[in-house]
Protein backbone atom coordinates (compact mmCIF):
# COMPACT_ATOMS: atom_id res chain seq x y z
CA UNK A 1 0.00 0.00 0.00
CA UNK A 2 2.80 2.25 0.88
CA UNK A 3 5.00 1.57 -2.20
CA UNK A 4 1.33 2.27 -4.09
CA UNK A 5 1.51 5.57 -2.34
CA UNK A 6 4.55 6.58 -3.43
CA UNK A 7 3.81 5.23 -6.74
CA UNK A 8 1.28 7.78 -7.60
CA UNK A 9 2.71 10.71 -5.95
CA UNK A 10 5.63 10.27 -8.44
CA UNK A 11 3.71 9.98 -11.18
CA UNK A 12 1.19 12.66 -10.46
CA UNK A 13 3.11 15.20 -8.58
CA UNK A 14 0.78 17.71 -8.58
CA UNK A 15 -1.31 15.19 -6.61
CA UNK A 16 1.35 15.18 -4.25
CA UNK A 17 1.41 18.97 -3.71
CA UNK A 18 -2.30 19.39 -3.53
CA UNK A 19 -2.45 16.43 -0.65
CA UNK A 20 0.62 17.94 1.52
CA UNK A 21 -1.32 21.45 0.80
CA UNK A 22 -4.07 19.89 2.47
CA UNK A 23 -2.92 18.24 5.20
CA UNK A 24 -0.43 20.99 6.59
CA UNK A 25 -3.44 23.31 5.82
CA UNK A 26 -5.28 21.70 8.08
CA UNK A 27 -2.72 21.49 11.05
CA UNK A 28 -1.18 25.53 10.48
CA UNK A 29 -4.20 26.95 9.74
CA UNK A 30 -2.21 29.51 7.87
CA UNK A 31 -1.98 28.97 3.64
CA UNK A 32 1.60 30.83 3.41
CA UNK A 33 2.96 27.85 5.50
CA UNK A 34 0.80 25.41 3.77
CA UNK A 35 2.32 26.43 0.29
CA UNK A 36 5.73 26.69 1.51
CA UNK A 37 5.67 23.26 3.12
CA UNK A 38 3.81 21.64 -0.11
CA UNK A 39 6.21 23.32 -1.68
CA UNK A 40 9.15 21.59 -0.25
CA UNK A 41 7.94 18.21 0.20
CA UNK A 42 6.58 17.78 -3.94
CA UNK A 43 10.21 19.16 -5.03
CA UNK A 44 11.56 16.00 -4.67
CA UNK A 45 8.41 14.14 -6.03
CA UNK A 46 8.76 16.27 -9.22
CA UNK A 47 12.17 15.62 -9.55
CA UNK A 48 11.35 11.77 -9.56
CA UNK A 49 8.19 12.48 -12.20
CA UNK A 50 10.97 14.02 -14.45
CA UNK A 51 13.34 11.37 -14.44
CA UNK A 52 10.36 8.51 -15.16
CA UNK A 53 8.86 11.17 -18.03
CA UNK A 54 12.24 11.34 -19.56
CA UNK A 55 12.64 7.17 -19.54
CA UNK A 56 9.06 7.40 -20.96
CA UNK A 57 9.32 9.35 -23.51
CA UNK A 58 12.85 8.69 -24.60
CA UNK A 59 13.77 5.42 -23.43
CA UNK A 60 16.94 6.12 -21.80
CA UNK A 61 17.85 7.13 -18.21
CA UNK A 62 19.39 10.53 -17.84
CA UNK A 63 19.11 10.56 -13.78
CA UNK A 64 22.99 11.66 -13.98
CA UNK A 65 21.78 14.74 -15.66
CA UNK A 66 19.66 15.08 -13.18
CA UNK A 67 21.86 14.60 -10.33
CA UNK A 68 24.26 17.46 -12.44
CA UNK A 69 22.08 20.09 -12.40
CA UNK A 70 21.29 19.59 -9.05
CA UNK A 71 24.70 19.80 -8.42
CA UNK A 72 25.42 22.66 -10.88
CA UNK A 73 22.73 24.79 -9.32
CA UNK A 74 24.07 24.50 -5.67
CA UNK A 75 27.26 25.58 -6.52
CA UNK A 76 25.77 28.59 -8.26
CA UNK A 77 23.53 29.34 -5.97
CA UNK A 78 26.24 29.04 -2.73
CA UNK A 79 28.60 31.19 -5.59
CA UNK A 80 25.62 34.13 -5.84
CA UNK A 81 25.16 33.76 -2.14
CA UNK A 82 28.85 34.55 -0.86
CA UNK A 83 29.35 37.31 -3.23
CA UNK A 84 26.04 38.95 -2.36
CA UNK A 85 26.15 38.46 1.27
CA UNK A 86 30.22 37.73 2.05
CA UNK A 87 29.00 35.18 4.23
CA UNK A 88 27.05 31.72 3.81
CA UNK A 89 24.03 30.91 6.00
CA UNK A 90 23.09 27.25 4.94
CA UNK A 91 19.65 27.81 5.83
CA UNK A 92 18.73 30.37 4.01
CA UNK A 93 20.54 29.02 1.29
CA UNK A 94 19.17 25.76 1.19
CA UNK A 95 15.66 26.97 0.89
CA UNK A 96 16.13 28.82 -1.97
CA UNK A 97 18.23 26.45 -3.63
CA UNK A 98 14.98 24.08 -3.09
CA UNK A 99 12.32 26.06 -4.16
CA UNK A 100 13.93 27.03 -6.74
CA UNK A 101 14.71 23.03 -8.06
CA UNK A 102 10.78 22.80 -7.26
CA UNK A 103 10.09 25.62 -10.15
CA UNK A 104 12.76 24.58 -12.71
CA UNK A 105 11.34 20.82 -12.42
CA UNK A 106 7.78 21.52 -12.26
CA UNK A 107 8.23 23.20 -15.37
CA UNK A 108 10.06 20.02 -16.54
CA UNK A 109 7.44 18.31 -15.75
CA UNK A 110 4.83 20.21 -17.68
CA UNK A 111 6.76 20.29 -20.85
CA UNK A 112 7.93 16.74 -20.55
CA UNK A 113 4.01 15.96 -20.32
CA UNK A 114 3.31 18.31 -22.95
CA UNK A 115 6.04 16.55 -24.98
CA UNK A 116 4.80 12.86 -24.42
CA UNK A 117 1.24 14.11 -25.12
CA UNK A 118 2.10 15.22 -28.49
CA UNK A 119 4.43 12.34 -29.01
CA UNK A 120 1.76 10.04 -28.19
CA UNK A 121 -0.86 11.91 -29.81
CA UNK A 122 0.65 11.72 -33.32
CA UNK A 123 1.87 8.39 -33.22
CA UNK A 124 -1.61 7.31 -32.76
CA UNK A 125 -2.76 9.68 -35.77
CA UNK A 126 -0.04 8.97 -38.09
CA UNK A 127 -0.14 5.36 -38.04
CA UNK A 128 2.39 4.47 -41.18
Amino acid sequence: MFSSLIATLVTIPLLGYLAVFIISKQITKKHKRSVHIALDVSTLFFILAVHYLIIVIWDKSYLWMIVLSLLITAVTFIIMHWRIKQEINLRVLFKGFWRFNFLLYFTAYIVLMLIGLVQRVTSVVFIP
